[in-house]
């Protein structure tokens, strides 16, 4: 059964409450990303505030030390998508 997820510029986004996860597991780095703060804008709930977190795949690391850098952002979830493709694809590049 092939599950079919919501991508942005390419790369696969997978949601579990206010965690959201960007790339590929089968990639040496995939983004996790936080929802730290909402606010209303009409009858809709947006995110506020977002930790954008890159994250080693490798399944031998350390949970400390799979965590290759972070970041916060305010301003929504768009800013932090933008942060985590250039993270992302430098990252892949260099792997």
């Amino acid at each position: 059964m092939s599950e079919k997820f919501y991508t942005y510029k390419g790369y696969p986004l997978v949601r579990n409450g206010n965690m959201i996860y960007y790339g590929y597991m089968s990639d040496p780095y995939v983004i996790m990303m936080q929802i730290l703060s909402t606010k209303k804008i009409g009858s809709d709930e947006v995110a506020d505030k977002v930790r954008v977190i890159q994250l080693s795949t490798d399944p031998n690391l350390d949970p400390l030390k799979a965590c290759v850098k972070n970041t916060e952002r305010e301003g929504g979830l768009y800013e932090a998508l933008d942060v985590a493709r250039v993270w992302l694809e430098k990252a892949l590049a260099t792997a």
